[in-house]
């Protein structure tokens, strides 16, 4: 199983309830007809009888298999079985008897998998309606001594949604273990509202068992899915890499079918995958995977930092496209004016470069001025002005918030923005740069937005929660969002424009507070049923000059760019959304003399409008993340 672990490929197993008395010839069989693994039994149904142990029975003390008790009696093939616990297991009945020993059979059958080293235990089907809370309680509990099976919980997906609110209170309960997952059924009929469907994408699916019976026959007499199970299927593999697991008929529905017909199919649609654009091969490994922001006043980028920027041409297109029209909007064609441009933070180049193309392009006269304060990266430029560039770009090594210019230049260039646009402290930068601008001076960006919207998902709140302190729920992280579900659209936050009007002329800042902001934004959970929330994502969207834009903003993405992530705002709690409800967030920017932060904060409220959730104020006074100036 581990070389299709990671999205190598698409392991498709081959479910079963039988107990077989020769189960190696059922796994050969499946391992013939083109299946990865198999999902049998490990216990004999017969063995359901030790649920009539009373107190003192010696089972109770001392719980043993007879040999003809076990389906799986060797570890022979263990790398290639999924082992599915008995379901005649009541972990949660009102009887004290029949519980208690459920509970002993179950941790007995666990641990027989354990020693078998079998890759994944898969529990008995959660049934809506009932109670899940004891079992909850023994799984919860067990898996914390399982280092090599994992356990994968059943669920039935269901039309009403109570299937995700049984698993999400059994999810709760285990306080979100990473070491539990899901194994997806699918139903024949999917749920019409696509909310529903989303909201498995970011839950841990670990496998997903599409049953023989809701394969539908093509003309042909062979079993296919329908459109809508297609484009779930594939989802759920591009998204979440699950296992794939099918079953055969007993009797032939599909007049053409054969035993590796369905798991032909399966590996059909994985062929049949869209091919990975450039921001998913740029992204490839890095799929929810939490990256702390830069620190950019306070640390050197490297080179390979710089390489891997470098590398979107989208970014640098747009730039181009922005100079290119700022040049054609302030000088007339064939005008003898040369346009004095900075680059600010201009890194090795490329905008140099971008600034350059767009000049000939424009055929307007230009002198290029470009200013870095990192010494590596400022011996990059030497050699480009050296090798290219000549006497077109005067190089300054200064921090562009202390430097005193001796001339004012016309247009101010910079790509200082991050995933949340002023998370890299561009508003700062910018401020102390403003003065090299002439009154009519043009800044590239000319505003950018940062926005937020509410997002579910338990792998990027495990991930934090894996720390096991406050700090990193109070760190925004860069990530290339995967396994997740927004709960509704983003809504924008607030906005900084260039040049800042509030600047006095020719002058530094006395102090930052004008780039404080504080915004609330609220949004209606309009799906019919209840959610969870596990953190906040945010964007940006720039206007970089007029009708030139770039963005990251899910409605709005520049196709193609890949130089920044979406942002990821923790949460300490994840908060329950029930359905119908209103979720308010709260955001602060918030700066002192030596730094930046964010704090943030959310309400949910119920549709008859009481409260149903706070979260407290997250990064009180930049106690646990900021960006120093």
């Amino acid at each position: 199983m581990a070389d299709y672990e990671g999205g190598y490929g698409c392991a498709v197993g081959l479910l079963t309830y039988d107990c077989f008395d020769n189960i190696e010839e059922f796994v050969q069989e499946a391992i013939n007809s083109g299946h990865d693994f198999v999902a049998t039994p490990i216990v004999h149904s017969k063995y359901s009888r030790v649920l009539e142990s009373k107190a003192g029975d010696s089972w109770r003390d001392a719980p043993v298999y007879d040999r003809d008790d076990l389906v799986l009696r060797k570890a022979q093939w263990s790398d290639a079985v999924a082992g599915s616990l008995s379901d005649w297991i009541q972990l949660d009945s009102k009887d004290d008897d029949i519980r208690i020993n459920s509970e002993l059979a179950f941790k007995q059958e666990v641990a027989f998998a354990c020693h078998l080293g079998l890759f994944t235990v898969i529990t008995p089907r959660l049934v809506p309606g009932t109670s899940c809370i004891n079992m909850a309680r023994v799984i919860n509990h067990i898996v914390t001594g399982m280092s090599v099976t994992q356990m994968w919980v059943h669920v039935l997906m269901d039309n009403q949604h109570a299937a995700w609110r049984q698993w999400n209170q059994f999810r709760c309960l285990t306080e979100n273990n990473p070491k539990i997952g899901v194994v997806l059924e699918l139903p024949a009929i999917l749920p019409e509202d696509e909310m529903l469907l989303d909201a498995w994408l970011a839950e841990p699916v670990r496998a997903v068992i599409v049953p023989s019976e809701i394969f539908i026959s093509n003309p042909k007499g062979y079993p296919v899915l329908s459109k809508r199970h297609q484009a779930f299927v594939k989802k759920l593999m591009r998204r979440m890499q699950p296992q794939m697991i099918v079953t055969v008929p007993t009797t032939q529905i599909h007049a053409s079918a054969t035993p590796s017909s369905y798991q032909e199919y399966i590996h059909y649609l994985h062929r049949n995958l869209p091919a990975m654009d450039q921001v998913e091969e740029f992204a490839s490994g890095y799929q929810d995977y939490l990256q702390a922001p830069l620190q950019p006043l306070m640390d050197n980028l490297d080179n390979n930092m710089y390489e891997t920027f470098e590398r979107d041409p989208i970014k640098y297109q747009e730039y181009e496209k922005a100079v290119y029209h700022a040049l054609l909007d302030r000088v007339e064609h064939g005008s003898d004016y040369v346009t004095k441009i900075m680059v600010v933070g201009a890194g090795r180049g490329p905008l140099v470069n971008c600034c350059l193309r767009a000049a000939d392009k424009a055929e307007r006269k230009v002198q290029l001025y470009a200013l870095e304060k990192n010494p590596n990266a400022f011996v990059t430029l030497q050699n480009a002005k050296a090798e290219e560039w000549h006497d077109r770009v005067t190089l300054i090594f200064a921090d562009m918030r202390k430097w005193k210019p001796d001339t004012k230049i016309d247009i101010l260039v910079s790509e200082l923005l991050g995933s949340f646009g002023d998370n890299e402290l561009s508003p700062e930068c910018l401020d102390g740069a403003q003065k090299f601008l002439k009154d009519d001076g043009i800044s590239i960006p000319a505003s950018y937005t940062a926005y937020a919207a509410p997002m579910a998902s338990s792998k990027l709140y495990n991930e934090v929660a894996a720390y096991k302190d406050l700090v990193h729920f109070e760190t925004p992280y860069v990530v290339m969002f995967q396994q997740v579900c927004e709960l509704a659209p983003s809504k924008a936050l607030w906005t900084f424009e260039h040049p800042n009007p509030v600047i006095p002329k020719d002058e530094d800042p006395t102090n930052n507070l004008h780039n404080a902001r504080y915004s609330r934004v609220q949004f209606t959970i309009s799906g019919k049923e209840d959610m969870v929330m596990h953190g906040i994502a945010g964007y940006f969207e720039s206007v970089l000059y007029k009708h030139v834009k770039i963005s990251i903003h899910p409605d709005t993405h520049s196709p193609g760019m890949f130089s920044w992530f979406p942002i990821f705002f923790p949460i300490r709690t994840p908060m329950q959304i029930p359905k119908g409800s209103t979720v308010t967030l709260d955001f602060w920017r918030v700066s002192d003399a030596k730094k930046v932060w964010y704090e943030w904060s959310g309400t949910v409220e119920s549709d008859q409008g009481s409260h149903t959730a706070v979260l407290p104020i997250h990064n009180v006074g930049g106690r646990s993340y900021w960006v120093g100036l």
